[in-house]
């Protein structure tokens, strides 16, 4: 009974996804243990430096890159001994990686992601797949976003037209309807800047459950002034991450003001931000979808949530916990998925999201 890890680390940083997952015919997808592992604090400091300030020495890049995939070998051996699994139960592991810099739009475009794949699978002795993102850039795609071909295989009902909202730092949208072609793509920021931002006001990781912000007022100046930035009104394909969306746009953003605002209401009105982006796309893409399912870190912010369904007060919002996986997960046996694909000489990449000239299979395999 082969299984495949699948393995992300996001924009937001707070550590590993580990998703172990069985797609034997009889089982489809089936989630048989998952976990998040929090980066240790030097790792989590070196790579919020780096992300911060992608200027850097290669020798600081390329110790990283082994440190991180040093620590997802660790946890993969970790998790597999707590789930008293064996590493011959495992067929692959996908690694996603963490990104370091995304840049599909420039005259050499590629995408950066870190978390030394050699390094996972010496350590581990199963087959590691990684750097998913290139070959669908090479094709002339995005490289972004990448779980929509997941979510289409896994949540697509020929009987409920739907969208599916991951909100991570960033958030992407999939529209699965059945008489319309597979649409995704990063709608902006998600969690990234509400954290960025509680962590420089208040030292803390995340605004626990959207408290913060709901103690504050949105600044529609400010708000108005977010909106108006050319990335929201981009025509597709497109993606984005944080070396666009970050503290020095917010702190740009904040200077065209010609008055202070008090940093609850910034809160405010990023966490705003978010849900006008995603609802306003929605309503641009998606307004006939009467279902939208979310799923990622941004489904515990319950501010958040409250203002999404308050935007699509027409539409049910609910968790993919209602389809069959929990939200925290996704991401994670997404990737897992794009392994087997990519083991079993399947693509995984999907034109009508990314733009590419055709689909690609996608990662580079290092086998044991």
């Amino acid at each position: 009974m082969p299984y495949y890890i699948g393995i992300m680390s996001g924009t937001s940083l707070d550590g590993v996804d580990i998703a172990i997952v069985d797609f034997a015919d009889s089982a489809g997808c089936q989630l048989i243990a998952a976990k998040t592992f929090a980066f240790p604090n030097t790792l989590h400091i070196a790579l919020s430096a780096l992300m911060k300030h992608p200027e850097c020495h290669l020798q600081t890049l390329g110790q990283l890159d082994t440190a991180l995939g040093q620590f997802i070998a660790q946890v993969i051996q970790q998790f597999l001994s707590d789930q008293h699994i064996a590493p011959e139960m495992i067929s692959a592991i996908g690694s996603h990686g963490q990104t370091i810099f995304h840049s599909p739009n420039s005259n050499m475009p590629f995408s950066l992601q870190i978390g030394n794949a050699s390094v996972i699978a010496e350590t581990t002795k199963i087959t590691t797949i990684a750097d998913f993102r290139q070959r669908d850039i090479a094709a002339g795609g995005q490289g972004a976003p990448l779980v929509p071909a997941f979510h289409a295989e896994l949540f697509a009902d020929p009987k409920q037209a739907r969208t599916i909202i991951n909100i991570g730092g960033i958030a992407n949208i999939t529209l699965l309807a059945q008489d319309l072609p597979i649409l995704g793509f990063d709608t902006g920021p998600g969690n990234g800047l509400l954290d960025a931002w509680v962590s420089q006001q208040r030292q803390q990781s995340y605004d626990e459950g959207g408290r913060w912000a709901a103690t504050g007022r949105c600044h529609q100046d400010l708000l108005a002034q977010m909106l108006a930035d050319p990335y929201f009104t981009h025509s597709l394909p497109k993606s984005t991450g944080r070396e666009y969306f970050n503290l020095l746009w917010v702190e740009q953003q904040l200077k065209r003001l010609s008055h202070p605002i008090s940093p609850v209401d910034v809160q405010a009105t990023l966490l705003e931000l978010t849900a006008c982006t995603i609802s306003q796309d929605i309503r641009r893409y998606c307004d006939h979808v009467a279902a939208v399912y979310i799923c990622g870190g941004g489904i515990h912010n319950h501010t958040l949530m409250q203002r999404l369904q308050q935007l699509l007060n027409d539409k049910l919002v609910a968790s993919t916990e209602q389809l069959g996986l929990h939200p925290d997960w996704v991401e994670a046996t997404a990737f897992a998925w794009l392994a087997y694909r990519t083991l079993n000489q399947q693509t995984g990449s999907m034109p009508s999201v990314t733009g590419a000239s055709r689909p690609v299979i996608l990662g580079a395999i290092y086998p044991t």
